[in-house]
């Protein structure tokens, strides 16, 4: 049981964390780098477009804590955060189109593309996670000398 509580804990916090750098990174994204690059070049686009592509990549990789930590089979766990990138490009593709929360001013094809990119770099980053959990798991424990 009290495992089962560590484990909790820590997506607990790699949430919390997630949300805080999302949180972070799009404010900072607002604050400084829209209006230095504010003169029309592809800087400008990239970084109009950052908050789409973080906030699709954070959503997608939201579950991957869960799964890797409840040791789903490698189908299911990408199933699942696969359905969460998808979801998350859904969302923010219908909120770029038709404004439903009143968060985008403009269409832009730019920030369509940039959900499908973070969504698609999502499921990317949990399958590196999940060979790197991997591995470690196949890795022998060492041994003590004292």
């Amino acid at each position: 049981m009290k495992a089962l509580w560590q484990r909790a804990g820590t997506c607990v916090a790699v949430s919390a964390a997630l949300f805080a750098f999302l949180f972070v990174s799009v404010s900072l994204n607002k604050a400084y780098l829209r209006p230095a690059f504010a003169a029309g070049t592809i800087l400008a686009t990239l970084s109009g477009s950052y908050s789409n592509f973080i906030a699709a990549w954070t959503m997608g990789v939201s579950p991957a804590c869960p799964v890797l930590t409840r040791g789903f089979s490698f189908r299911r766990g990408t199933a699942v955060v696969a359905a969460a990138a998808v979801g998350a490009f859904a969302i923010l593709t219908i909120e770029e189109l038709t404004s439903v929360f009143g968060v985008s001013d403009v269409r832009d094809v730019h920030d369509v593309a940039a959900s499908a990119l973070g969504s698609s770099c999502a499921v990317l980053t949990f399958l590196v996670l999940r060979r790197i959990a991997l591995r470690r798991r196949r890795q022998p424990m060492p041994q003590s000398t004292s």
